[in-house]
């Protein structure tokens, strides 16, 4: 490949220094050493001039041919390492930069080298202005719905139709095939190939309960596939190779104008900073316990001691924990309790109760 360049740019620098003897036939005709080749016939300035002309092409293809495959390797490498979004963005803002140095260039084509000039650097301008612009915009630009005239949407067709990613950490959850078979989640489910890969790295990892996490979500996402009547897509293209399996969520679902399926909280109030719709397991675990009023009796097993003096903990069937006033000498037994107060936080949701009546040290000593 080397020797073919080298031979191209060998010829062209001949055609070079024929063209030139063509284009000046006098100044040739004017150089002594020249004239005497061949008197005032132009056919020994022509010989002349290719020769010298590669002459030089020749000396310098090496030294042409060795930077062309040094810039060449240098922008196969950096645009391996560009994502695709950014590629794609970045052709759309060129081009569109382009047009619009072209449409103002053609004002300046009366104007001479001066003209030739100002077009020049109104097309860098414009390319470059368009190529970062659109670089900076690329979600947006690459998202149809941010830029397309909304349609009215059709009949049978609502707003929770739309794509829900699922995250790792929901999948391996499990609780996200119930909510499925059930029949209150619909639209298309789409799995990333990254959110796989991490997957397929935690069921491969050396730890046992990694191990058994990674594959517990690998069985939940066959079950999910074949068992359940739901559209699943697996989405193999990568978002971003630079970023964080949360980043990579949370781009994919502006892209496909979906929701994120999580029970990670942390990645819940950064798609809230974003911007991106959110699906909690947990908030849905939450928000279908059963209430609970001040008041209420009822019966719970004391299993351990609380932070507070005298504090006994248990736990409701649905994993709610219940804090006892006066509960710790009844540890390992089951009790009837008065609920005091529900407090509700980010974590879920506790119970604050008080022995019954007839089980209070009141009561006790009364009788």
């Amino acid at each position: 490949m080397d020797r073919t360049w080298r031979r191209i740019i060998t010829g062209i620098g001949a055609l070079f220094g024929l063209g030139l003897v063509l284009d000046n036939r006098g100044l040739w005709q004017s150089w002594p050493v020249l004239a005497g080749l061949g008197g005032s016939r132009i056919g020994a300035y022509a010989v002349a001039g290719a020769l010298l002309g590669g002459l030089v092409g020749f000396l310098a293809s090496g030294w042409v041919v060795r930077q062309a495959t040094h810039i060449v390797t240098w922008t196969e490498q950096r645009l391996g390492r560009t994502p695709s979004a950014d590629l794609m963005a970045g052709a759309i803002g060129l081009i569109v930069g382009l047009l619009v140095a072209f449409l103002v260039g053609s004002l300046f084509g009366d104007f001479g080298t001066l003209g030739l000039i100002v077009r020049l650097a109104i097309e860098v301008g414009c390319g470059y202005v368009g190529l970062r612009v659109a670089s900076r915009k690329k979600e947006d630009l690459l998202r149809p719905s941010a830029w397309l005239p909304k349609l009215a949407p059709s009949r049978g067709r609502s707003e929770g139709t739309k794509p829900k990613i699922l995250d790792t950490s929901v999948i391996i959850d499990g609780r996200v095939a119930d909510i499925c078979a059930s029949g209150f989640l619909e639209g298309p489910l789409v799995i990333p190939g990254f959110v796989l890969e991490e997957l397929r790295h935690i069921a491969d990892s050396a730890d046992v309960l990694k191990r058994n996490r990674g594959r517990r979500g690998l069985d939940v996402l066959n079950r999910i596939q074949k068992d359940l009547k739901m559209p699943v897509q697996i989405y193999e293209k990568d978002v971003d190779s630079a970023s964080e399996v949360d980043i990579k969520l949370l781009k994919l679902a502006k892209l496909m104008d979906g929701k994120v399926i999580t029970n990670d909280f942390n990645l819940n109030k950064v798609a809230d900073l974003q911007g991106v719709p959110v699906l909690n397991i947990n908030e849905l675990a939450n928000a279908v316990k059963p209430v609970v009023l001040p008041g209420e009796e009822m019966l719970v097993h004391v299993i351990k001691d609380g932070k507070e003096v005298g504090q006994g903990v248990g736990y409701l069937d649905d994993g709610t924990m219940i804090v006892v006033d006066g509960g710790r000498k009844y540890v390992g037994q089951t009790v009837g309790v008065l609920v005091t107060s529900v407090l509700q936080t980010a974590a879920g949701r506790m119970i604050f109760a008080k022995l019954k009546p007839s089980l209070s040290p009141a009561a006790s000593d009364a009788q």
